[in-house]
Protein backbone atom coordinates (compact mmCIF):
# COMPACT_ATOMS: atom_id res chain seq x y z
CA UNK A 1 0.00 0.00 0.00
CA UNK A 2 1.00 3.33 -0.75
CA UNK A 3 0.76 5.71 2.31
CA UNK A 4 -0.47 9.29 1.77
CA UNK A 5 1.24 11.99 3.06
CA UNK A 6 0.03 15.53 4.02
CA UNK A 7 1.88 17.46 1.21
CA UNK A 8 -0.28 20.90 2.43
CA UNK A 9 2.18 20.26 5.76
CA UNK A 10 3.90 23.64 6.56
CA UNK A 11 6.52 23.38 9.65
CA UNK A 12 5.44 25.65 12.30
CA UNK A 13 1.92 25.75 11.76
CA UNK A 14 -0.20 25.58 14.97
CA UNK A 15 -1.74 22.09 15.72
CA UNK A 16 -5.74 21.90 15.68
CA UNK A 17 -7.79 19.74 17.53
CA UNK A 18 -10.97 18.14 14.95
CA UNK A 19 -13.95 16.96 15.87
CA UNK A 20 -15.56 14.72 13.06
CA UNK A 21 -19.85 14.72 14.13
CA UNK A 22 -21.06 11.93 12.13
CA UNK A 23 -24.63 10.08 11.57
CA UNK A 24 -26.12 7.83 8.77
CA UNK A 25 -26.86 9.39 5.99
CA UNK A 26 -29.19 10.24 3.02
CA UNK A 27 -29.87 10.16 -0.52
CA UNK A 28 -28.70 12.99 -2.35
CA UNK A 29 -32.23 14.07 -3.77
CA UNK A 30 -35.84 11.96 -3.28
CA UNK A 31 -35.69 9.50 -6.38
CA UNK A 32 -35.17 6.27 -7.17
CA UNK A 33 -32.06 6.36 -8.70
CA UNK A 34 -29.88 8.61 -5.38
CA UNK A 35 -32.17 6.20 -3.32
CA UNK A 36 -30.33 3.09 -4.98
CA UNK A 37 -27.66 3.96 -4.65
CA UNK A 38 -27.47 4.95 -1.16
CA UNK A 39 -29.20 2.17 -0.27
CA UNK A 40 -26.74 -0.24 -2.61
CA UNK A 41 -24.25 1.76 0.22
CA UNK A 42 -25.53 1.03 3.18
CA UNK A 43 -26.98 -2.62 2.73
CA UNK A 44 -23.69 -3.61 1.40
CA UNK A 45 -21.87 -2.97 5.10
CA UNK A 46 -21.22 -5.93 6.75
CA UNK A 47 -21.97 -4.67 10.27
CA UNK A 48 -25.71 -3.81 9.16
CA UNK A 49 -26.56 -7.22 7.85
CA UNK A 50 -24.83 -9.72 9.25
CA UNK A 51 -25.34 -12.78 6.79
CA UNK A 52 -22.85 -14.80 4.37
CA UNK A 53 -21.48 -12.26 1.69
CA UNK A 54 -22.01 -14.24 -1.12
CA UNK A 55 -25.57 -14.95 -0.76
CA UNK A 56 -26.93 -11.24 0.88
CA UNK A 57 -25.15 -10.06 -2.87
CA UNK A 58 -27.93 -12.38 -4.38
CA UNK A 59 -30.50 -10.59 -2.27
CA UNK A 60 -29.60 -7.33 -2.28
CA UNK A 61 -29.11 -7.04 -5.79
CA UNK A 62 -31.54 -9.44 -7.28
CA UNK A 63 -34.60 -8.49 -5.27
CA UNK A 64 -34.14 -5.24 -2.40
CA UNK A 65 -32.58 -2.80 -5.06
CA UNK A 66 -34.86 -3.47 -7.88
CA UNK A 67 -38.39 -2.71 -5.56
CA UNK A 68 -37.05 -0.64 -2.93
CA UNK A 69 -35.44 2.02 -4.20
CA UNK A 70 -39.00 3.35 -5.42
CA UNK A 71 -41.09 2.70 -2.38
CA UNK A 72 -38.54 4.96 -0.34
CA UNK A 73 -38.29 7.13 -2.94
CA UNK A 74 -41.69 7.97 -2.49
CA UNK A 75 -41.63 8.28 1.60
CA UNK A 76 -38.31 10.49 1.22
CA UNK A 77 -40.28 12.76 -1.30
CA UNK A 78 -42.95 13.22 1.70
CA UNK A 79 -40.32 14.75 4.53
CA UNK A 80 -38.04 16.23 1.45
CA UNK A 81 -37.58 20.51 2.44
CA UNK A 82 -36.05 23.15 0.92
CA UNK A 83 -33.05 22.47 2.08
CA UNK A 84 -32.98 18.52 1.02
CA UNK A 85 -33.15 16.15 2.98
CA UNK A 86 -33.97 17.25 6.83
CA UNK A 87 -31.40 14.97 8.47
CA UNK A 88 -28.56 16.24 6.39
CA UNK A 89 -30.03 19.97 7.22
CA UNK A 90 -30.24 19.33 10.99
CA UNK A 91 -26.98 17.74 11.00
CA UNK A 92 -25.11 21.15 9.08
CA UNK A 93 -27.02 23.17 11.93
CA UNK A 94 -25.50 21.09 14.46
CA UNK A 95 -22.07 20.98 13.34
CA UNK A 96 -21.68 24.83 13.21
CA UNK A 97 -23.85 25.10 16.69
CA UNK A 98 -21.11 22.88 18.07
CA UNK A 99 -17.63 24.56 16.47
CA UNK A 100 -19.64 27.64 17.53
CA UNK A 101 -19.46 26.19 21.26
CA UNK A 102 -16.33 24.76 21.21
CA UNK A 103 -14.30 27.64 19.97
CA UNK A 104 -15.75 29.90 22.79
CA UNK A 105 -15.17 27.24 25.28
CA UNK A 106 -11.47 25.61 23.78
CA UNK A 107 -8.27 26.98 24.78
CA UNK A 108 -6.33 26.11 21.21
CA UNK A 109 -7.69 25.85 17.85
CA UNK A 110 -10.74 23.14 16.95
CA UNK A 111 -12.04 22.18 14.11
CA UNK A 112 -15.31 20.54 13.49
CA UNK A 113 -16.14 18.84 10.52
CA UNK A 114 -19.83 16.71 9.52
CA UNK A 115 -19.31 13.40 7.48
CA UNK A 116 -22.03 10.95 6.63
CA UNK A 117 -21.48 7.21 6.84
CA UNK A 118 -23.27 6.40 3.98
CA UNK A 119 -23.63 9.46 0.80
CA UNK A 120 -22.43 12.55 1.29
CA UNK A 121 -20.38 14.34 2.20
CA UNK A 122 -18.56 11.09 2.99
CA UNK A 123 -16.69 10.62 6.24
CA UNK A 124 -13.16 10.10 4.19
CA UNK A 125 -14.29 13.55 2.63
CA UNK A 126 -14.59 15.41 6.37
CA UNK A 127 -11.28 13.72 7.45
CA UNK A 128 -9.55 15.33 4.82
CA UNK A 129 -11.09 18.45 5.50
CA UNK A 130 -9.84 18.10 9.01
CA UNK A 131 -6.39 17.02 7.73
CA UNK A 132 -5.88 20.01 5.26
CA UNK A 133 -7.18 21.97 8.76
CA UNK A 134 -3.93 20.80 10.09
CA UNK A 135 -5.83 18.61 12.94
CA UNK A 136 -3.28 16.71 14.72
CA UNK A 137 -6.02 15.37 17.49
CA UNK A 138 -9.26 13.62 16.41
CA UNK A 139 -12.18 13.24 18.19
CA UNK A 140 -15.17 11.06 16.46
CA UNK A 141 -18.87 12.42 17.69
CA UNK A 142 -21.30 9.73 16.00
CA UNK A 143 -24.48 10.89 16.89
CA UNK A 144 -26.26 7.79 17.83
CA UNK A 145 -26.75 8.25 21.80
CA UNK A 146 -27.07 4.44 22.27
CA UNK A 147 -24.66 2.53 20.96
CA UNK A 148 -24.54 -0.44 18.30
CA UNK A 149 -21.85 -2.11 15.92
CA UNK A 150 -24.49 -1.70 13.23
CA UNK A 151 -24.01 2.72 13.95
CA UNK A 152 -21.26 3.37 16.21
CA UNK A 153 -19.33 0.46 15.33
CA UNK A 154 -19.34 0.58 11.81
CA UNK A 155 -18.70 4.78 11.88
CA UNK A 156 -15.30 3.42 13.41
CA UNK A 157 -14.76 1.17 10.47
CA UNK A 158 -15.37 4.18 8.10
CA UNK A 159 -12.65 6.12 9.92
CA UNK A 160 -10.22 3.67 10.42
CA UNK A 161 -10.33 2.85 6.94
CA UNK A 162 -9.19 6.06 5.95
CA UNK A 163 -6.59 6.40 8.29
CA UNK A 164 -4.71 3.26 7.61
CA UNK A 165 -4.30 4.83 4.34
CA UNK A 166 -2.51 8.19 6.26
CA UNK A 167 1.52 8.26 6.61
CA UNK A 168 0.77 10.72 9.97
CA UNK A 169 -2.21 9.49 11.46
CA UNK A 170 -3.52 11.85 14.01
CA UNK A 171 -4.61 10.97 17.95
CA UNK A 172 -7.78 9.39 17.89
CA UNK A 173 -10.66 9.25 20.62
CA UNK A 174 -14.34 7.98 19.79
CA UNK A 175 -17.20 8.66 21.53
CA UNK A 176 -18.77 5.44 21.71
CA UNK A 177 -22.03 6.32 23.44
CA UNK A 178 -23.96 8.78 25.84
CA UNK A 179 -27.25 6.74 26.84
CA UNK A 180 -27.16 8.01 30.21
CA UNK A 181 -25.29 11.35 30.09
CA UNK A 182 -27.20 13.76 32.18
CA UNK A 183 -27.41 16.55 30.04
CA UNK A 184 -28.92 14.64 26.98
CA UNK A 185 -31.43 13.10 29.92
CA UNK A 186 -32.47 16.88 31.09
CA UNK A 187 -32.92 17.56 27.15
CA UNK A 188 -35.33 14.93 26.59
CA UNK A 189 -36.94 15.81 29.12
CA UNK A 190 -37.21 19.14 28.74
CA UNK A 191 -38.71 18.16 25.19
CA UNK A 192 -41.43 16.11 26.93
CA UNK A 193 -42.44 18.43 28.99
CA UNK A 194 -42.94 21.22 26.56
CA UNK A 195 -44.96 18.69 24.76
CA UNK A 196 -47.16 18.27 27.44
CA UNK A 197 -47.60 21.81 27.91
CA UNK A 198 -48.49 22.30 24.12
CA UNK A 199 -50.51 19.47 23.56
CA UNK A 200 -51.78 18.03 26.87
CA UNK A 201 -51.17 15.05 29.18
CA UNK A 202 -51.69 11.85 27.33
CA UNK A 203 -52.26 8.98 28.56
CA UNK A 204 -48.81 7.25 27.31
CA UNK A 205 -45.68 7.67 26.26
CA UNK A 206 -43.78 5.45 24.09
CA UNK A 207 -40.15 5.88 23.35
CA UNK A 208 -40.07 4.53 19.92
CA UNK A 209 -36.75 2.96 18.82
CA UNK A 210 -34.54 1.69 15.70
CA UNK A 211 -35.34 -1.83 15.76
CA UNK A 212 -32.68 -4.85 15.34
CA UNK A 213 -32.83 -8.48 14.34
CA UNK A 214 -33.18 -10.24 17.80
CA UNK A 215 -30.14 -12.29 17.08
CA UNK A 216 -27.55 -9.00 17.11
CA UNK A 217 -28.80 -8.88 21.08
CA UNK A 218 -28.25 -12.34 21.54
CA UNK A 219 -24.67 -11.79 19.78
CA UNK A 220 -23.74 -9.15 22.51
CA UNK A 221 -24.91 -5.91 21.30
CA UNK A 222 -25.39 -3.76 24.13
CA UNK A 223 -28.00 -1.28 22.24
CA UNK A 224 -31.17 -2.83 23.53
CA UNK A 225 -30.35 -2.90 27.23
CA UNK A 226 -28.83 1.06 26.24
CA UNK A 227 -32.25 1.69 24.94
CA UNK A 228 -33.92 0.49 28.34
CA UNK A 229 -31.79 2.95 30.27
CA UNK A 230 -32.52 5.78 28.50
CA UNK A 231 -35.85 5.59 28.59
CA UNK A 232 -36.09 4.28 32.20
CA UNK A 233 -34.21 7.58 33.11
CA UNK A 234 -36.24 10.02 31.14
CA UNK A 235 -39.49 8.23 32.62
CA UNK A 236 -38.06 8.06 36.10
CA UNK A 237 -37.33 11.52 35.95
CA UNK A 238 -41.22 12.77 34.82
CA UNK A 239 -42.52 11.02 37.92
CA UNK A 240 -43.89 8.34 35.21
CA UNK A 241 -45.48 5.36 36.77
CA UNK A 242 -45.85 1.61 35.45
CA UNK A 243 -48.01 1.30 32.59
CA UNK A 244 -47.49 4.86 32.04
CA UNK A 245 -44.99 4.56 29.41
CA UNK A 246 -43.18 1.52 27.39
CA UNK A 247 -40.35 0.86 24.69
CA UNK A 248 -41.11 -0.09 21.37
CA UNK A 249 -38.56 -0.90 18.15
CA UNK A 250 -39.02 0.43 15.14
CA UNK A 251 -38.02 0.24 11.05
CA UNK A 252 -38.29 -3.69 10.87
CA UNK A 253 -37.18 -5.32 7.42
CA UNK A 254 -37.01 -8.68 6.17
CA UNK A 255 -39.11 -11.64 8.27
CA UNK A 256 -36.74 -12.58 11.12
CA UNK A 257 -37.51 -11.64 14.79
CA UNK A 258 -36.65 -7.97 15.67
CA UNK A 259 -36.64 -6.37 19.06
CA UNK A 260 -39.60 -6.25 20.53
CA UNK A 261 -42.49 -5.15 20.94
CA UNK A 262 -42.47 -3.25 17.61
CA UNK A 263 -43.78 -0.34 17.87
CA UNK A 264 -46.32 -0.14 14.58
CA UNK A 265 -48.16 -2.91 16.40
CA UNK A 266 -47.61 -1.81 20.02
CA UNK A 267 -49.66 1.39 18.76
CA UNK A 268 -52.41 -0.73 17.22
CA UNK A 269 -52.95 -2.91 20.41
CA UNK A 270 -53.48 0.64 22.39
CA UNK A 271 -55.58 2.05 20.00
CA UNK A 272 -57.76 -0.99 20.10
CA UNK A 273 -57.54 -0.99 23.84
CA UNK A 274 -58.98 1.98 24.34
CA UNK A 275 -55.95 4.44 24.86
CA UNK A 276 -56.86 7.35 23.74
CA UNK A 277 -53.88 10.08 24.06
CA UNK A 278 -50.37 9.28 22.93
CA UNK A 279 -46.94 10.72 22.71
CA UNK A 280 -44.50 9.34 20.83
CA UNK A 281 -40.40 10.20 21.73
CA UNK A 282 -37.56 8.57 19.31
CA UNK A 283 -34.95 8.92 21.79
CA UNK A 284 -32.47 6.85 20.28
CA UNK A 285 -32.74 9.65 16.63
CA UNK A 286 -30.41 12.29 17.38
CA UNK A 287 -31.79 14.62 14.35
CA UNK A 288 -35.31 14.29 12.34
CA UNK A 289 -35.14 12.34 9.36
CA UNK A 290 -37.34 10.01 7.64
CA UNK A 291 -37.77 7.21 10.28
CA UNK A 292 -39.04 10.11 12.42
CA UNK A 293 -40.85 12.20 9.86
CA UNK A 294 -42.60 9.71 7.77
CA UNK A 295 -42.32 6.65 9.55
CA UNK A 296 -43.32 7.64 13.14
CA UNK A 297 -45.38 10.71 12.38
CA UNK A 298 -47.35 9.67 9.59
CA UNK A 299 -47.77 5.86 9.08
CA UNK A 300 -47.85 5.10 12.50
CA UNK A 301 -50.16 8.20 13.41
CA UNK A 302 -52.47 6.61 10.97
CA UNK A 303 -52.41 3.20 12.73
CA UNK A 304 -52.77 4.20 16.10
CA UNK A 305 -56.42 6.54 14.51
CA UNK A 306 -57.81 3.72 12.62
CA UNK A 307 -57.34 1.64 15.62
CA UNK A 308 -59.18 3.18 17.91
CA UNK A 309 -57.03 6.46 18.97
CA UNK A 310 -58.32 10.38 19.12
CA UNK A 311 -54.62 11.99 20.19
CA UNK A 312 -51.21 11.27 18.45
CA UNK A 313 -48.20 13.81 18.95
CA UNK A 314 -44.35 13.08 18.04
CA UNK A 315 -42.60 14.59 20.09
CA UNK A 316 -39.76 16.27 17.53
CA UNK A 317 -35.91 15.03 18.02
CA UNK A 318 -33.49 17.02 19.98
CA UNK A 319 -32.38 18.46 16.65
CA UNK A 320 -30.11 21.93 17.13
CA UNK A 321 -32.19 22.99 20.36
CA UNK A 322 -30.14 25.03 22.52
CA UNK A 323 -29.60 22.15 25.50
CA UNK A 324 -29.15 19.18 22.74
CA UNK A 325 -25.72 21.65 21.82
CA UNK A 326 -24.80 21.94 25.10
CA UNK A 327 -25.11 18.43 25.71
CA UNK A 328 -23.03 17.43 23.03
CA UNK A 329 -20.59 20.33 23.86
CA UNK A 330 -20.16 19.26 27.64
CA UNK A 331 -19.75 15.57 26.03
CA UNK A 332 -16.67 16.65 23.68
CA UNK A 333 -15.16 18.68 26.56
CA UNK A 334 -15.10 15.55 28.77
CA UNK A 335 -13.72 13.59 26.32
CA UNK A 336 -10.97 16.05 25.16
CA UNK A 337 -9.32 16.21 28.52
CA UNK A 338 -5.95 15.67 28.59
CA UNK A 339 -5.06 17.45 25.05
CA UNK A 340 -3.62 20.95 24.70
CA UNK A 341 -6.46 22.50 23.53
CA UNK A 342 -8.54 21.69 26.51
CA UNK A 343 -5.72 23.06 28.79
CA UNK A 344 -6.50 26.12 31.22
CA UNK A 345 -2.98 26.81 31.07
CA UNK A 346 -2.57 27.01 27.20
CA UNK A 347 -0.76 30.45 26.05
CA UNK A 348 -1.25 31.44 22.96
CA UNK A 349 1.63 33.87 22.29
CA UNK A 350 4.00 30.86 23.78
CA UNK A 351 2.88 28.18 21.45
CA UNK A 352 3.67 30.61 18.69
CA UNK A 353 6.71 31.29 19.79
CA UNK A 354 7.74 27.71 20.53
CA UNK A 355 6.24 26.75 16.53
CA UNK A 356 8.31 29.61 14.99
CA UNK A 357 11.82 28.61 16.81
CA UNK A 358 10.79 24.90 15.42
CA UNK A 359 10.09 25.71 12.25
CA UNK A 360 13.31 27.81 11.89
CA UNK A 361 15.25 24.40 12.95
CA UNK A 362 13.30 22.24 10.30
CA UNK A 363 14.28 24.91 7.85
CA UNK A 364 17.96 24.95 8.97
CA UNK A 365 17.79 21.29 8.74
CA UNK A 366 16.91 21.56 4.87
CA UNK A 367 12.75 20.83 5.32
CA UNK A 368 10.92 22.46 1.98
CA UNK A 369 8.67 24.07 3.88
Amino acid sequence: MAYRGDPGFVHGTPPALGVLVTNLGTPDAPTPAAVRRYLAEFLSDPRVIEMPRWLWRIILHGVILRVRPRRSAEAYHKVWGPEGSPLLAIARRQAAALAQALGARLRGPVQVALGMRYGRPAIADALEELRAAGCRRLLVLPLYPQYSATTTGSTFDAVAATLRTWRWVPELRLVSHYHDDPAYIDALVASVREARTAMGEPERLLFSFHGLPRRYLAAGDPYHCECQRTARLVAERLGLGTGRWAVSFQSRVGREEWLKPYTDHLLKEWGASGVKRVHVLCAGFSADCLETLEEIDQQNRAFFLEAGGESFHYIPALNDRADHIAALTNLVLRHVQGWPEADPGWDAERVSAGLAAARERALGMGAAR
